[in-house]
């Protein structure tokens, strides 16, 4: 399993960029969201684009490719932040040139429809974060989840610690960790953007979804072979899972997700915050990690290894 790059750890004073590659964002939630990596001594360069609309879109795909792409070459920027999901990522994901960035790699933030953007550069070699974005910044509410994201970008020692729950299945697996939101995962499936799971701790979450979906989602990864590979499976937040009452599915999300691994014999960890809650702790993608699930607790140890990027 070849080591993925890993971007250099920020330092105080170092610039980063914050731009909205999908949907629409508020501009007072992000420029108030944007004090956060002023109290961490880092300095915000936001894009051209970043408050532009386009019906549900932050701009054209030509604006949001463009402020994604400047960031990109910008060799004074040291990382960039995607300020919220949403959806739009995939419609330029193809005419991004990722030329310069793998010759000088930085790291890249964000979730839900950014993990489209995660799969592409697992594929090009370098490791990213999957973590909280300036939309949902909450100081006040989710002070652990902001201070994972920091630990990760300033090179820290890092590991998540769970609770353990009557859903786990107990065992200890070792693997790059690759994963995001579910939909995104089988969306991206036979394109460049798809992850390569063989041999690797997947992490999972949703949100809004019906439960025959996740049932179905759940089924492709089996059928596809995906299931059958990883090392290790984690499973953070399912959030606002709707059941159709007029014709109830019958089976909790814990319930589908442990039918379809059930002949497989690796560890399985649920109750882990990630995903669209508060509690959304950064997950640095790529990275090698012991997943380790027992009764007492479910614990993820992060390698820190040095980086070859320059």
């Amino acid at each position: 399993m070849k080591n993925l790059i890993q971007p250099q750890a920020l330092k105080k004073g170092d610039k980063i960029a914050v731009i909205a590659p999908a949907g629409k964002v508020d501009k007072t939630r992000v420029e108030k969201a944007l004090s956060v990596f002023s109290d961490w001594d880092l300095n915000v360069v936001t894009g051209k684009y970043l408050y532009e609309e386009n019906h549900s879109f932050a701009g054209s795909d030509a604006q949001r490719l463009e402020d994604f792409q400047n960031m990109l070459n910008n060799s004074q920027i040291r990382a960039i932040v995607c300020a919220r999901g949403g959806y739009g990522i995939t419609r330029i994901l193809d005419q991004v040139d990722f030329t310069q960035f793998v010759k000088k790699p930085k790291w890249i933030v964000g979730y839900s429809d950014i993990t489209a953007l995660h799969g592409t550069l697992q594929q090009l070699g370098i490791q990213s974060i999957h973590g909280p974005m300036p939309i949902g910044f909450d100081p006040k509410n989710a002070a652990d989840s902001l201070e994972s994201l920091r630990k990760i970008l300033f090179g820290e020692k890092y590991s998540i610690e769970a609770d353990s729950s009557t859903y786990n299945r107990y065992g200890v697996s070792k693997g790059q960790v690759i994963g995001g939101n579910l939909s995104l995962l089988l969306n991206v499936m036979s394109t460049r953007s798809e992850p390569d799971y063989k041999d690797k701790i997947l992490f999972i979450e949703d949100i809004d979804e019906y439960l025959y979906q996740i049932d179905r989602l759940m089924v492709q990864l089996k059928r596809s072979g995906k299931l059958a590979g990883l090392a290790g499976l984690v499973v953070g937040h399912f959030s606002a899972i709707k059941a159709n009452e007029s014709n109830p599915f019958g089976h909790s999300y814990q319930d589908i997700i442990l039918e379809h691994t059930k002949e497989y014999s690796y560890p399985i960890a649920f109750n882990i915050p990630i995903g669209h809650e508060p509690d959304n702790l950064a997950v640095p993608c790529g990275a090698r990690a012991t997943l380790l699930v027992d009764e007492e607790e479910t614990r993820i140890n992060f390698d820190k290894t040095n980086s070859k990027a320059v």
